[in-house]
């Protein structure tokens, strides 16, 4: 019987501290946890971490993981791993929703450079305009 482990560790900072994601897959079942850095460690203390307290993690709810079923054709397969990779390594729903704010501003401010353009242009007709109808009075 064999059992394959594996097991990564992704250190980021979520914009007020360090945060380590430890993931770990072992038999089949599937665990993270979520461990608070505070400062930003170093190669040293991320090594003293996973030395002396790795072990002591809990990784594992009641539930094994569900393993996902390869496609059949291997075009579809690399799609699928090249989407994988597009997707960014942490996403929390406050990432996603800051992510969503940012993009409702950007459509919001588009519009607004659009509607000034057109309205810098109405007025750059109507002085084109007003300049056309003094010439031909009383000239």
């Amino acid at each position: 019987m064999q059992i394959s482990v594996s097991s990564t560790l992704t250190v980021y900072h979520d914009g007020q501290f360090w945060v380590g994601l430890a993931e770990h897959v072992e038999g089949g079942r599937y665990g993270i946890a979520r461990i608070v850095f505070g400062a930003e460690p170093s190669d040293e203390e991320i090594l003293q971490f996973v030395v002396g307290k790795w072990e002591k993690l809990s990784f594992f709810g009641s539930k094994p993981a569900e393993a996902s079923k390869p496609a059949k054709s291997p075009k579809r397969r690399a799609r699928e791993a090249a989407k994988t990779l597009k997707r960014p390594a942490v996403s929390t729903k406050a990432q996603q929703a800051l992510a969503a704010q940012r993009e409702a501003m950007k459509r919001e401010s588009a519009q607004a450079r659009s509607q000034r353009r057109a309205d810098e242009a109405e007025a750059r007709f109507e002085q084109r305009k007003l300049k056309r109808k003094q010439k031909h009075r009383g000239h």
